[in-house]
């Protein structure tokens, strides 16, 4: 019998549902407001808000609620947490992940993933070394091994964890969404033989502010040149069959984006949880 999915927005993708998502500031306030928010999953932000492991691991615990669990009969927050760490891709530092990982986030998003190197390293910095004659050898795990926390936090025995915690759809239990940003035209020329060659990508989700900065366009993300290179992003991740994801998803833009084709949204500032019910009727429709 397979265990009950913890990390909700697989469970939604499994489905072939649409899941939505928001970037959090790290802040235990926020995490207790966003327990009844609605959301799929939360990346609580470290990219631009400065790397901050104790804060992370305070609004992790913040997410929990007792009546939820109880209610629900699983020991995962209703709503998944994911942390955006702040280095490059080219700069590989897998410490950012480990550490993420070990307070018991649920998947990891990477920015600025331009290279197949760089996209092998996102995956392997989110797995554990096995033997090379074991089965799902590659990509080749690198992640240390200190679980006690995130095993607490997910409410399993530490054998359980290691079970589970292998990134998705990789391993069919696993339970760890490794996202990687696709955010300059380096990155889209390279998106193919990332998808093709390193399995144990979750998602793509696109940085169109940094694309149409490079584009020549900065913020103009509805101008044709940056719809174009998305466009691009989104033809090659479902030509592979993996999910893609949009930034900046609203009411407004919500039915147009599901049209196209993505299938993990980012809406909404924080504390804009109407964003989200427009944009989920707006997607359904």
């Amino acid at each position: 019998m397979t265990a009950a999915r913890l990390n909700g927005i697989i469970a939604r993708l499994e489905r072939n549902e649409t899941a939505f998502s928001l970037f959090s500031p790290v802040n235990s306030d926020f995490a207790v407001e966003l327990q009844a928010s609605g959301y799929d999953g939360v990346v609580f932000e470290g990219e631009h808000r400065g790397w901050d492991i104790v804060g992370l691991r305070d609004s992790l615990q913040y997410l929990l609620n007792r009546a939820q669990i109880l209610a629900g009969g699983s020991p995962a927050p209703a709503v998944t947490p994911l942390a955006r760490i702040p280095s490059n891709g080219g700069e590989f530092n897998q410490f950012l992940a480990k550490q993420a990982l070990d307070a018991g986030c649920y998947g990891v998003v990477w920015p600025h993933v331009s290279t197949v190197e760089e996209a092998y390293n996102a995956v392997a910095a989110c797995r554990y070394p096995r033997l090379k004659d074991k089965p799902l050898y590659e990509p080749a795990g690198i992640r240390g091994d200190g679980p006690a926390q995130a095993a607490r936090y997910w409410g399993l025995s530490q054998q359980d964890y290691y079970r589970r915690a292998d990134v998705w759809p990789l391993a069919p239990e696993g339970e760890i969404l490794v996202v990687i940003q696709i955010e300059d035209t380096k990155g889209i020329d390279n998106l193919s033989d990332m998808l093709k060659s390193v399995p144990g990508i979750g998602a793509v989700l696109i940085g169109e502010g940094d694309l149409s900065q490079e584009l020549g366009y900065p913020r103009q993300t509805e101008h044709p040149a940056v719809l174009e290179a998305m466009a691009a992003i989104v033809a090659i991740c479902n030509e592979n069959g993996v999910v893609v994801g949009h930034p900046h998803v609203s009411g407004t833009n919500a039915a147009r984006l599901t049209a196209e084709g993505f299938r993990f949204m980012m809406c909404g500032a924080p504390r804009s949880f109407a964003t989200l019910e427009a944009a989920r009727r707006a997607a359904a429709k």
